[in-house]
């Protein structure tokens, strides 16, 4: 399996479990309807954890645009390799996200609420607030991404650059903890394509009653996270020398 083949699977998979999980908490007549936050948080960490574990040894299961800039930064990863990665990690965030609205396409056709659909897709602000929302997920995907440094194989060159399979269960640990204690302001997106690939899939699949896909807010999802991991990637350096 190609790097991009096991970046667009593995994505796939994490969006496939992620909007699954939070289709089967908010829409109606699921068994998993009005479970709360717990399990949203729960479902996140472990589509992590089987995204990761999927695609490590191909590719290093960066899996977030974020991810592929910090290790771009920090750790050498080539330059040329982050278009087609990013752009396998939009892909396979897009069909997972398909792959989720077909499971739950009954579901889909019975919710009356455009903002639920929404949220099944994309994130979005529990209270607009630009700077604070802006700062959430900087900071959020700061956090995230200084631990996924730290995990990460050394510079390039030495070996693959990324996650190894043994690297899944603490990653998904700290998406669990990223969740629990801080998500709450803005759905914590924490990766560019983990918003960008479903919003899309929000816009263009044909659910009753949808309503619109929110895009004034999208680039807070999308920048947020890699301005965040720049940042992270500039402390590790420090912190690393």
């Amino acid at each position: 399996m190609t790097p991009y083949l096991a970046e667009f699977i593995g994505t796939a998979v994490l969006l496939y479990l992620g909007c699954g999980v939070n289709a089967n908490v908010s829409l109606k007549a699921t068994y998993g309807n009005g479970s709360g936050w717990i399990v949203i948080s729960f479902g996140w960490a472990m589509a992590v954890f089987v995204a990761v574990f999927i695609a490590a040894d191909a590719s290093g299961a960066h899996l977030n645009p974020a991810v592929t800039l910090a290790l771009a930064v920090a750790k050498n990863f080539p330059w040329a390799e982050v278009p087609g990665y990013v752009l396998a990690q939009i892909g396979g965030a897009f069909f997972g996200a398909v792959l989720a609205y077909v499971q739950y396409r009954p579901h889909y056709a019975t919710e009356p609420e455009p903002g639920t659909i929404l949220g099944t897709f994309a994130t979005g602000p529990a209270i607009p607030d630009t700077l604070a929302n802006v700062l959430s997920e900087v900071v959020a995907t700061f956090v995230f991404v200084l631990a996924v440094l730290f995990l990460a194989g050394p510079s390039f060159g030495e070996q693959e650059v990324g996650l190894g399979s043994l690297d899944a269960l603490p990653v998904a640990l700290v998406v669990l903890a990223i969740g629990l204690s801080v998500g709450g302001t803005t759905g914590y997106a924490i990766n560019p394509a983990r918003d960008l690939g479903p919003r899309i899939a929000h816009a263009v699949l044909p659910i009753r009653g949808k309503g619109g896909s929110n895009w004034s807010y999208a680039w807070i999802p999308f920048f947020g996270p890699l301005l965040g991991a720049a940042l992270s990637a500039g402390a590790f350096i420090l912190l690393a020398a």
